[in-house]
């Protein structure tokens, strides 16, 4: 694959061959139906990447790696605000005005969480309890005046969002830096730290 892989993104390619030994039954049933899986965040060989399984509950998490080379398919979570929402008219109602607010920041975005993994399977994964987890790209810092300036437009939505900003050095919650004033939670590759500026390591 040419696009750089980046947590959230979904994969596929994985194979029943390629889990552990002794994985729970849900696990082999979800890879032999070719469903894919979530990069996550964890230091791994440069061959291999670290990715999630996700089960019919919940509680059905499973973490584990597969061979970069056995990808066939990459989705960012960008890709998925370019789904056209009439075919999921079960979720149209809530996503485009969503979409519509998100458009405004101007920022590169997408869905991930189960809203993001139904638009890319259409399967039904999402409940009335799910939040709407969305991702956006802040190469740049935001400042959190900004930041405070985005929740707030989305809280006017009424729904349950969880928003992620992405810097170059991991992710943060759109909340916690909005309204947070000393250091804030930043989730890397090889740990989360709490870090002032997540934008900034020297600062850590």
């Amino acid at each position: 694959m040419n696009m750089q892989i980046q947590a959230h993104d979904l994969l596929w390619g994985m194979t029943s061959q390629m889990l552990p030994d002794d994985v729970p039954d849900w696990v082999n049933d979800v890879i032999t139906a070719r469903q894919p899986v979530v990069v996550r965040r964890a230091v791994t060989d440069p061959k291999r990447v670290a990715v999630g399984i996700r089960g019919q509950y919940r509680y059905q998490r499973f973490a584990t790696e597969m061979p970069k080379n056995a990808i066939i398919r990459q989705i960012k979570p960008e890709n998925l605000r370019l789904t056209d929402l009439a075919l999921f008219p079960h979720l149209q109602q809530i996503l485009q005005p969503l979409h519509d607010t998100m458009q405004k920041f101007n920022l590169p975005w997408g869905y991930t969480g189960s809203v993001g993994f139904e638009l890319a399977t259409g399967m039904r994964t999402v409940t009335e309890n799910s939040d709407i987890d969305l991702l956006i790209r802040t190469e740049q810092p935001l400042v959190k005046s900004e930041a405070s300036y985005m929740l707030k437009i989305l809280e006017t939505l009424g729904l349950k969002t969880d928003v992620q900003l992405q810097t170059p050095l991991g992710g943060i919650a759109l909340k916690e830096w909005a309204g947070t004033t000393g250091k804030v939670l930043l989730k890397r590759h090889d740990k989360a730290v709490l870090v002032e500026n997540p934008w900034n390591e020297r600062r850590e």
